[in-house]
């Protein structure tokens, strides 16, 4: 058996390629947009990708199903439940899809059986992986969002299409305990997300785990009755980027293929004018240290350095214009990480910002921070962008939290004639939401250096 994953760690997303050495027959599942390196891998080991399977219809990036039919003839394959905008096979619960010389129901070689697991999304699915069909444990269980190593999927992301959190959890909790739970403790768990997704809300770093360990380590499987399930997994979810909302549908509805052309170069003078004539977010993606030190006054910001795309995704609009402020060679890389959540207007780059800059002393300013010691001193306002689990641990007197995800959409509940400090986890949120915060027009805003692990436990409080 060819069995390969691909981890990515800016969105903290796994695919799988899964095949068949005796026959060539392989399947990809939750594939990324861009595919290049699953047909490379596909081509060198004489593999076949006759199929793409999706565990369930994704939020968080824009799958490459499209991309992967388009280049492989292969079929795009959902759980039972999915609605989409395109054709696709449906894979019932139960269902054998066989990789070997056998025929896709009961062959021998490599086999996958799907199990239907609602509670993250109504379609999703796991996919049970047998090297032979006779093996008494199997090789591994593909658990894309329902199952991660360390947490669960969150059940509060279709909230707003009909769905409660409450109902969708309760499912969640019979997916676990009726199918995957089921297994033997000895099969893998290869998860779709691994930590720093905000599919879940405590994803380990590690990307791999047993159905063993996770029964005896995994928080969300602990012996407890159902209702209390509910109430763990339905607390304290990480704030959803704007996006997420973006990505589902075009994951759902259908989707422009990836087809990078050459990324023009603009003056400052046509970076300008996208700005004000056509509504353009100048998003400077350069390391924090020269952003803070001198920007383009009012462009954005999240760094190449971090999880660039989620942040971008957090603080400028789905379907909005886009110019980019990138080192020099770095521009092509950025447009790729927008093109894995949707964000494909891209207009131009500005090359070289730091020079540009340098030449226009005028448009340039300088990131106002503070220390956590000249906190005391503060008279204004005090926002915290982490997370509600994060802040509910610990936050600094007289803060308020307003995760970075939804600033955007509570930009009025700050009073624009008060100044306002801001602080994260360690001083990268804070730079993002005060740099969302100076382009809003706001005159005084300061982060905070070092965000909350610079203050002393004496200077923390209870959320």
């Amino acid at each position: 058996m060819h069995f390969a994953q691909y981890y990515l760690d800016c969105l903290s997303q796994a695919s799988y390629l899964i095949g068949d050495e005796t026959t060539g027959r392989a399947v990809l599942i939750d594939p990324r947009r861009d595919i290049d390196d699953y047909l490379r891998e596909a081509d060198a080991a004489g593999l076949r990708i006759e199929l793409v399977i999706e565990t369930h219809i994704h939020a968080d990036f824009l799958s490459g199903h499209l991309e992967t039919a388009r280049a492989t003839g292969a079929t795009i394959a959902f759980g039972e439940a999915a609605e989409t905008g395109f054709p696709v096979r449906r894979l019932r619960d139960g269902e054998r899809i066989s990789l070997g010389d056998g025929g896709e129901e009961g062959g021998g070689g490599v086999t996958l059986t799907v199990l239907a697991t609602p509670g993250h999304t109504p379609e999703s699915i796991c996919l049970v992986v047998h090297e032979h069909p006779d093996d008494a444990v199997p090789f591994g269980v593909l658990t894309g969002d329902t199952l991660f190593v360390g947490d669960v999927g969150r059940p509060d992301l279709l909230s707003s299409a009909g769905h409660t959190p409450h109902d969708m959890a309760v499912h969640l909790h019979r997916s676990l305990h009726t199918k995957l739970l089921t297994l033997p403790d000895a099969t893998r768990v290869f998860p779709a997300h691994g930590a720093g997704s905000a599919c879940g809300r405590s994803l380990s770093t590690e990307t791999s785990s047993t159905i063993g360990d996770q029964r005896r380590l995994n928080y969300a499987l602990q012996p407890m009755p159902e209702a209390d399930f509910v109430r763990l997994v339905t607390a304290d979810q990480p704030a959803t980027p704007a996006y997420f909302a973006h990505d589902a549908a075009l994951n759902r509805d259908g989707h422009p293929l990836l087809e990078p052309a050459p990324l023009p170069a603009l003056t400052l003078e046509e970076a300008l004018a996208a700005r004000d004539e056509h509504g353009a977010a100048l998003l400077d993606c350069r390391p924090l240290a020269a952003y803070t030190h001198a920007h383009l006054t009012g462009s954005l910001h999240t760094s190449l350095d971090t999880r660039f795309a989620e942040y971008a995704g957090s603080v400028v609009a789905p379907g909005a214009p886009i110019v980019l402020l990138a080192d020099p060679g770095k521009e092509s890389e950025a447009r790729l990480r927008l093109a894995r959540i949707g964000y494909d207007r891209v207009l131009g780059h500005l090359p070289d910002p730091a020079a540009t800059l340098a030449r226009k002393p005028a448009l340039v300013s300088r990131s106002r921070r503070i220390r956590i010691d000249e906190l005391p001193c503060f008279d204004g306002q005090l926002v915290d962008v982490r997370n509600p689990a994060e802040y509910a641990a610990g936050a600094l007197p007289g803060a308020r939290n307003i995760p970075l995800a939804t600033l955007p959409d509570h930009i009025a509940q700050l009073d624009r004639d008060r100044p306002v400090v801001l602080y994260c986890r360690s001083g990268n949120r804070s730079v993002i939401a005060a740099a969302l915060l100076e382009a809003r027009g706001f005159e005084d805003v300061r982060d905070v250096v070092g965000g909350y692990e610079a203050a002393g436990e004496g200077a923390r409080v209870p959320g």
